[in-house]
């Protein structure tokens, strides 16, 4: 059999995942939102793929759940604190979430680093690109302190919510899914 057709049979997962995350990213690129129509089929199906794949491999379907169940909290854990104080979207914490379902724990965490990274970068090229850096600087700095003194993250979502309407949004489900991409392919998950 081909080297292609092996590592194809080897590496379909991480395309699902992939191709998850880029129709996540258009979506949200284009509704500021992820949708939980595309979630949470994501999420059940990789808890069920897991299932599967570990019973056939011999070592039991509740092992395979475990490690997708454990994903999935690696995935929830990594935008959760983000979301809590109106930092982050619903969408993308079960965008991640769906990530760890498929992949487990370790990918998913490696996936939302790079991920980090690369919002960090687009969204300072935002700024750049806005000539807003100073209006910017000032709401860093603001939401920054209001993290430090309020650190109640009910009354911190709720300044979130109130500031919304005049920031400029980042659909992070694009560096979610920039990130997720460039790190299976660093890491050689896709071929």
């Amino acid at each position: 059999m081909p080297d292609f057709i092996v590592n194809l049979s080897q590496s379909w997962p991480f395309w699902i995942v992939a191709m998850f995350a880029v129709t996540a990213a258009y979506v949200d690129g284009k509704e500021l939102r992820v949708p939980n129509k595309l979630t949470f089929p994501m999420i059940i199906s990789g808890w069920l793929y897991s299932m599967v794949a570990y019973q056939l491999g011999g070592e039991g379907w509740y092992v395979g759940l475990l490690w997708s169940l454990a994903g999935t909290a690696v995935g929830l854990a990594t935008l959760l604190p983000a979301y809590a104080i109106g930092g982050m979207g619903a969408g993308d914490v079960k965008m991640m979430a769906a990530i760890g379902a498929w992949v487990y724990c370790t990918h998913t965490l490696y996936a939302f680093c790079v991920s980090a990274v690369v919002g960090a970068i687009l969204a300072v090229g935002m700024i750049l690109y806005s000539g807003q850096i100073q209006r910017h600087w000032n709401q860093l700095v603001c939401i920054t302190n209001e993290i430090v003194t309020v650190r109640n993250p009910e009354t911190l979502s709720a300044i979130a919510a109130d500031r919304k309407a005049s920031m400029r949004l980042l659909p992070y489900g694009i560096p979610i899914a920039i990130g997720t991409v460039v790190y299976f392919l660093w890491a050689g998950l896709l071929f």
